[in-house]
């Protein structure tokens, strides 16, 4: 009888045996498992932390230049155009409550009526304010935004003027990209005649609202 016991409890001990290392064996793969995600969380919560650290202090930088820019303007009596830096003779808005400095360009300057492309290879205004961007807001999101008067479309491939003010922004928006402005911080739109600046009612009024703005985004 003893005998019977002993070859019964031998085994049992070696299938206990054999399932307590393989337990030590599991648990430790999971401690091994857990700690590779705890110090991969532990890494992307001192990104998150750097990340944050460095928007706080582009928001405050660029805060500061639009503090300054209102200054320049309201207390130094500067026209947006010089305190923004293009110089006189272009056409500059300030908004200091969205962050945003747009240059409208007439549509006379860029472009044959009816037509998208521009009127030459290369731009004086448009190499201008480009070097503008380059030195002064580099790293700024900029928007390119093609306006149109009401007249519809006549003898011309485009179905409306919507369709011509975005390939006019189009345009645009391709001429800074080749000479340097990158993909990422640019975008086209059209607006077709939807936003106009003067009453379409008048010959002067349409010029005007023909236009391409270049809109930069300070914030």
């Amino acid at each position: 009888m003893h005998v019977v016991k002993v070859r019964l409890i031998v085994p049992l001990l070696l299938v206990v045996g054999l399932s307590l290392v393989s337990g030590c064996t599991d648990y430790k793969k999971k401690y091994d498992y857990l700690n590779v995600e705890h110090q991969n969380l532990k890494g992307r919560f001192e990104n998150l932390q750097n990340e944050k650290q460095q928007l706080a202090q582009r928001i405050s930088q660029d805060q500061r230049t639009i503090d300054e820019l209102r200054r320049q303007i309201e207390e130094l009596n500067q026209t947006p155009a010089e305190a923004t830096g293009f110089g006189e003779g272009y056409d500059v808005a300030f908004d200091a409550a969205a962050g945003t400095i747009t240059v409208t360009l007439p549509n006379t300057i860029l472009f044959e009526s009816g037509k998208a492309e521009l009127k030459s290879a290369t731009s004086a205004e448009l190499d201008h304010i480009l070097s503008v961007l380059k030195s002064k807001y580099a790293g700024k999101a900029i928007d390119v935004v093609g306006h149109t008067d009401t007249d519809p479309i006549k003898k011309s491939p485009w179905k409306d003027n919507w369709e011509l003010s975005a390939q006019r922004a189009l345009s645009v928006t391709r001429y800074l990209m080749n000479q340097g402005i990158p993909a990422s911080e640019i975008r086209a739109a059209g607006c077709g005649p939807a936003r106009p600046i003067a009453p379409n009612t008048t010959v002067a009024g349409k010029a005007k609202n023909r236009r391409v703005e270049i809109v930069v985004s300070m914030r």
